[in-house]
């Protein structure tokens, strides 16, 4: 019997991407990193998507609140290599990463559809067609 190889990779790319998801949350929950903006602010790691040669890593943030979320980037990456090192030394790879940091907009998505939803307008035609 033949061994899938791309959904074996799959599946090694999104468990090493969730692994590095946790270092990264943890680093900067427990304030690892010496920045003012990082310590200032809770940052969620939302998702890391993992490149299939696991030489990149796209990281998703969202700063909590959604407060200061350019300040927070910019601070993230500044602090890459620092970062880069961390990730590096906690997870058992032949290569480490290169982190690249962006914001997460699904969450903005999400809040723009509930406005859209809740605008009397739409209310009043989603009402109507439920009698």
């Amino acid at each position: 019997m033949k061994h899938n190889q791309s959904e074996e990779r799959s599946v090694r790319t999104l468990r090493v991407g969730e692994q590095v998801r946790h270092i990264l949350s943890e680093i900067l929950q427990r304030g690892d990193v010496h920045d003012e903006t990082l310590a200032s602010h809770m940052v969620s790691i939302t998702e890391v998507r993992m490149s299939p040669d696991l030489r990149h890593a796209t990281v998703f943030v969202k700063p909590l609140l959604g407060k200061d979320e350019e300040a927070v980037l910019k601070a993230l990456r500044t602090n890459t290599a620092y970062l880069q090192r961390e990730v590096a030394h906690r997870v058992k790879m032949k290569y480490a990463a290169k982190l690249k940091f962006l914001a997460d907009e699904s969450f903005d998505e999400g809040s723009h559809i509930d406005q859209l939803l809740r605008a009397p307008k739409v209310a009043r035609d989603l009402g109507e067609s439920e009698d």
